[in-house]
């Protein structure tokens, strides 16, 4: 049943974060340049995780992509890829190569699931997020910073040195509601709507260090993160704190 849902519902991106390539038809083409295609390795903006960038290739052209961004309901695909610069479009059906630029998308996947690690050792409500190449940022209610933040650094790399496994779960929307505790977002609900909610589990069983609902693309073990390193924090109001986290 989870793999039918995954299936029907989610763009390759998200079914297979570690493709790189994908041969997919151009399904439809935006007044501003922007490009459909059928499916999509292409990770759109969205969930404090950049969208993707690489290259379309067909037969006679190709085109840098900048970003990919969520498409509207009912659009002729899920996302759109964004050139980088005004050029030829690849024609309506035509079969396109999806470049991903692997490279960047790799370092979004490690530094997203350093900040799941993060938000276990900080166990504190999260109040918004941000995910770059070399390192991301969790802002938290925290009225006080932390005392011991050698503590809470030893931790995490702890933590990538256990290379605990990354996998994923389904659960319904009514399933979710009687979890609120899984929820650590305070600025920005879960995707619910569709019946079924997406999760992402730290570790199996009794080294399960976190389960919490995710879209974005993660790394298959927190081995793959490598070093980490724990950056400034910085008061972001009477509650909010904001601690920024490296790739060391």
């Amino acid at each position: 049943m989870q793999e039918t849902v995954k299936q029907s519902q989610q763009q390759s991106y998200r079914i297979h974060p570690y493709a790189r390539d994908l041969e997919v038809p151009v399904t439809g083409l935006t007044d501003e340049g922007g490009i459909y295609c059928a499916d999509s390795i292409f990770y759109p903006t969205g969930g404090g995780q950049p969208g993707d960038s690489g290259k379309l290739v067909w037969d006679g052209g190709e085109i840098e992509i900048a970003t990919t961004v969520k498409a509207e309901p009912g659009a002729p695909g899920a996302v759109i890829l964004v050139p980088a610069e005004p050029q030829p479009l690849p024609p309506l059906g035509a079969q396109v190569q999806q470049h991903l630029d692997w490279e960047r998308r790799h370092r979004h996947m490690r530094v997203h699931t350093a900040l799941h690690l993060l938000s276990v050792a900080i166990p504190l409500p999260v109040t918004g997020g941000q995910i770059g190449s070399d390192k991301g940022r969790l802002d938290f209610d925290m009225p006080e910073r932390p005392e011991d933040l050698e503590a809470i650094e030893r931790q995490l790399n702890d933590w990538v040195a256990q290379d605990l496994k990354v996998v994923e779960h389904w659960i319904t929307d009514a399933e979710l509601e009687a979890q609120p505790e899984l929820v650590k977002t305070l600025s920005v609900a879960p995707p619910k709507g569709q019946g079924w909610v997406r999760l992402v589990a730290i570790g199996e069983a009794a080294d399960r260090i976190d389960l919490q609902p995710c879209g974005g693309t993660h790394v298959a073990s927190t081995g793959e993160i490598g070093g980490l390193r724990l950056g400034k924090i910085e008061k972001k109001g009477k509650m909010n704190r904001r601690v920024h986290l490296h790739l060391a």
